[in-house]
């Protein structure tokens, strides 16, 4: 096994990866793959914390992070950092690989002074990588009531002291709801792929 940063040759290859990660997962068919393929070139994507995992020279996962606000409850806009689409390929799931990416990039995100990380996804999972409620640390997810406990809302300070005693709303990065901003481009771009099934499934959002 092997991590490096990922290279401009490994992009088509990553991207057909995050698609096959996440097929039909969240929702009929999906989109992360053309958020990472439209974020290479937003200024919040951070490119020394763009990571691809190697089994026997496949690539076979990856990461990535982004700067991020949270707005605090007197308005200042107070920086923080999120990451994903991460992606394993569905022959490698559930056999460790997805934790120890993450725990390395944790490692090189908090080694670069990463502070403090939001993120939306399953606690049973990320909270073996530290994270717990992002709720517990006063930090209040945008589309929600700020006294709601949101199941999915999750967040790690990195650096001990870094978010302190403050409370705020988290603010996703824009850059994460292209393909919503830009349909007919997601749509052609998505075109460029082998076609494969959409599916509506239960657990799917809305389902």
């Amino acid at each position: 096994m092997n991590i490096r940063l990922e290279q401009p040759e490994d992009y088509r290859e990553v991207e057909n990866l995050t698609r096959e990660a996440f097929w039909n997962v969240y929702r009929p068919g999906c989109t992360e793959h053309y958020v990472l393929n439209q974020y290479r070139n937003n200024p919040d994507f951070i490119r020394e914390l763009d990571f691809v995992m190697e089994e026997d020279g496949k690539i076979i996962g990856h990461v990535m992070f982004s700067k991020a606000e949270i707005v605090l409850d007197d308005g200042t806009r107070f920086p923080s950092w999120t990451f994903g689409p991460i992606s394993i390929h569905p022959e490698y799931k559930r056999k460790g690989y997805g934790l120890k990416l993450l725990n390395y990039a944790l490692e090189k995100a908090k080694a670069m002074g990463v502070g403090l990380l939001q993120m939306e996804g399953n606690i049973d999972f990320y909270r073996h990588a530290g994270f717990d409620l992002a709720s517990k640390l006063r930090i209040h997810y945008h589309e929600m009531p700020k006294d709601d406990e949101v199941p999915f809302f999750l967040a790690q300070e990195l650096i001990p002291g870094y978010w302190g005693d403050r409370e705020g709303t988290y603010c996703p990065p824009k850059g994460y709801f292209v393909a919503d901003e830009k349909p007919d481009a997601f749509e052609a771009y998505e075109a460029t792929f082998p076609e494969k099934e959409k599916q509506k499934l239960p657990g799917q959002l809305g389902c």
